[in-house]
């Protein structure tokens, strides 16, 4: 991507951390560079969900939470509990984990209707829905996006990270062809570079899921010149 093409990185970045062992002091730290760096949203496990809004309250920052994580297996009540529970306290992104399962067990309704149900209870919010391709073939990517889009979500999303495998450029150009404008594509798991991030973007990616996103940004400092570090 050449770079005047990009002068607004940090906002296609969803700043994360969701790690098993993540503490009280990385959902602040990560409040902090999204102030400092210029990220639009954050994406911090539901038990800091309102501690992440409270923290940014008068920012011009988003709190996300995954929804269904990190396998999706979930009922759709308890999806659809999160999600009220989330919206309650002030989130307004809310990334879902897809039904992997069902949708391998061809059971489309349940899959669409799964999806549906969490966009249906939280119309305020912005709604992705993670695919998790490292699980899919060719043709259940095709589907899945497809169900994505008669379900009503925003975004398809490639990966949770802790999946077999994260974002490739490959699924990024099939997402986007696939759902051709009729929703975003979201990269996410295993970015980690400046040049990944921008390979990604330029296959069809809207934005950018990781956890490095202060790494990336500072790579974009030095390539640029910017006095931020």
């Amino acid at each position: 991507m050449a770079l005047e093409r990009n002068q607004n990185l940090a906002a296609k970045i969803d700043h994360t951390v969701l790690r098993p062992d993540a503490t009280q002091a990385d959902i602040l730290r990560i409040c902090e560079e999204a102030v400092q760096f210029g990220f639009t949203v954050i994406f911090v496990p539901p038990c800091y969900a309102e501690q992440a809004v409270k923290a940014l309250a008068g920012r011009p920052v988003r709190v996300g939470i995954p929804i269904g994580f990190p396998h999706g297996l979930h009922t759709t009540s308890a999806k659809v509990g999160e999600a009220i529970e989330a919206v309650g306290v002030g989130v307004t992104v809310l990334d879902m984990v897809m039904n992997v399962s069902r949708l391998k067990s061809g059971d489309t309704k349940a899959v669409r209707d799964d999806i549906a149900a969490v966009v249906q209870a939280t119309p305020g919010a912005e709604h992705k829905v993670i695919l998790e391709t490292g699980y899919l073939t060719q043709e259940e990517k095709r589907l899945a996006c497809q169900l994505v889009i008669e379900a009503g979500a925003d975004y398809v999303k490639t990966s949770t990270g802790f999946g077999p495998g994260g974002a490739t450029v490959e699924d990024v150009r099939l997402m986007a062809h696939t759902v051709a404008g009729r929703a975003k594509v979201k990269a996410s798991g295993g970015i980690r570079t400046l040049a990944a991030a921008q390979a990604l973007l330029d296959a069809g990616a809207e934005r950018i899921g990781t956890s490095a996103g202060v790494a990336i940004m500072q790579e974009w400092y030095a390539v640029t010149g910017s006095p931020r570090s």
